[in-house]
């Protein structure tokens, strides 16, 4: 099921009469049977963008397609969505079956059929045999898992999740990413997941929306999105270690950074620019590097954080390890085509 979104809009107004523009022209189409990452930091839009999409918030403009269908207008249970929501909203009085059979109670389906999509997605999520279970005897994950079966058993057209994994630690999250990643795999449902975690988002997500102050940054596939921001926000947002945001001035081609290093050569014209690095982009190069002064070596394995200032700015590389070991200075070059030049005024990237 493809869902487009044209100019959504939602604007709240306090009891002051104070408005704040939650999410602002939001534009964009989801293709039928993708896992979509919608995050941005807090406050950025994207959960009240997931509530518009499900109907359980009003749009102050635009509209909603499901394929051909305006769904701008429905009320939640005519949209066919399922919804998991951060706190998984399970009835704890209610067995694991009873949780997952509920959405069916209204459908007119018969008993044993009913109770055959409950095995079968219990089965799908992989909590088959804990059906006669009540909430406080499952662990975080399989709450989570009871959640997901229970938006699923109706066969949605749409699968919405908020925030899922933000109440488990972290070996539940990676866990459950991958199981949510296959459920969608196996299952096909277009699926929209909310999250402020950019490194859980670029795991599962087959494209990513960035959103700040309502506002669209860029719509991309994870990679590509981290490989080439369209502007300074996305680059710096992506990344752990974050990106080296320098200033830069280029003169002749040459871009120096911070009035001390010369880094490489742009097409850019003369002037001021912001430039970006991301610390896996330096290596090490005993014979044409710029001399730096490690302020602190951490090693991680097979790489090496070496953490170094240029003028004021601290500056983080992540090297081999060998090569490090190697060599007694330590002098580092910049993979040319990996240099982010952004405006200075804008943020735009412009190589």
């Amino acid at each position: 099921m493809e869902i487009r979104l044209e100019n959504l809009t939602k604007v709240f107004t306090d009891k002051y009469g104070n408005e704040t523009r939650a999410v602002d022209g939001l534009t964009i189409t989801i293709p039928s049977g993708k896992l979509i990452g919608l995050l941005g930091p807090s406050g950025c839009g994207k959960s009240t963008t997931l509530f518009m999409i499900a109907g359980l918030l009003k749009p102050s403009g635009g509209k909603i397609f499901f394929g051909d269908d305006d769904v701008t207008k429905l009320a939640p249970e005519k949209r066919g969505i399922g919804l998991v929501f951060q706190n998984y909203a399970l009835y704890p009085h209610m067995t694991v079956r009873q949780n997952i059979m509920f959405p069916l109670e209204n459908l007119n389906i018969n008993r044993s059929e009913a109770e055959s999509l409950v095995q079968d997605m219990a089965n799908l999520v992989g909590i088959g045999e804990l059906l006669s279970r009540k909430p406080a005897q499952l662990s975080g994950g399989q709450q989570q898992r009871v959640a997901i079966a229970r938006a699923l058993v109706k066969k949605p057209r749409v699968l919405l999740l908020d925030e899922p994994l933000s109440n488990l630690d972290a070996r539940l999250r990676l866990q459950t990413r991958e199981e949510i990643k296959r459920i969608q795999r196996e299952t096909g449902i277009t699926t929209i997941f909310v999250t402020h975690d950019q490194e859980e988002a670029m795991s599962i997500s087959d494209q990513m929306v960035v959103l700040d102050f309502g506002v669209k940054q860029q719509v991309d596939h994870p990679q590509e999105m981290y490989n080439s921001p369209d502007n300074l926000f996305v680059a710096k947002f992506l990344g752990n270690p974050p990106i080296n945001i320098l200033n830069g001035t280029v003169k002749d081609k040459t871009i120096i950074v911070n009035n001390q290093v010369e880094i490489g050569t742009t097409d850019a014209k003369d002037g001021e620019y912001t430039i970006g690095i991301r610390p896996e982009h330096f290596k090490i190069d005993p014979m044409n590097g710029f001399e730096v002064t490690a302020e602190d070596i951490e090693h991680i394995g097979r790489d090496t954080m070496i953490r170094f200032m240029i003028n004021d700015t601290m500056v983080r590389a992540i090297v081999d390890s060998d090569e490090l070991s190697r060599t007694k200075d330590i002098r580092l070059t910049v993979k040319q085509h990996k240099i982010l030049v952004f405006d200075k005024d804008t943020g735009a990237v412009l190589l």
